[in-house]
């Protein structure tokens, strides 16, 4: 598998991830709100990488107030976008952007990539640790897991 099959199948997987998640939020009837917030970050937060990517200007604050019928549609957006951008880009290239804490940074796109999908699996493991401790069954969003079942190819 090359390197831009790789990450193809990273970011399949971070969208097949956050839709389980929406899933679990969805069933829950209520979502606990911190549960909630972490899922509107982790949408905002990849919407913010995209545009640090192509060069435009931040749509959201990195802790949007979103509802979860506002995550939801920004997870379908996102899947769609990153797959346009994933397939008109190199890997290696470098892109220089300012956090927002307005501090300089240049990284490879590679790098960054990489970053989107750990950081929402991170984001994506306290949700589930928040669902599970207001009573509510996670979204079981292993990576091998999403292998194993062939919900991710």
């Amino acid at each position: 598998m090359d390197r831009f099959e790789y990450f193809r199948r990273l970011l399949a997987y971070d969208d097949w991830a956050n839709r389980e998640a929406l899933g679990s939020l969805k069933t829950s009837g209520t979502p606990p709100s911190r549960s909630l917030k972490l899922m509107a970050h982790i949408v905002s937060a990849e919407r913010l990488w995209l545009e640090r990517l192509e060069q435009r200007k931040q749509t959201y604050p990195v802790w949007p107030e979103f509802s979860l019928a506002q995550c939801e549609t920004e997870a379908a957006d996102l899947a769609a976008l990153w797959q346009k951008y994933f397939g008109e880009n190199k890997l290696a290239e470098m892109v220089s952007y300012k956090n927002t804490k307005g501090e300089s940074w240049t990284n490879s796109v590679e790098d960054i990539l990489m970053h989107v999908v750990m950081h929402s699996a991170y984001h994506r493991g306290q949700i589930a640790a928040d669902m599970r401790a207001a009573g509510h069954s996670p979204a079981y969003t292993d990576f091998i897991h999403g292998i194993r079942q062939r919900l991710v190819e």
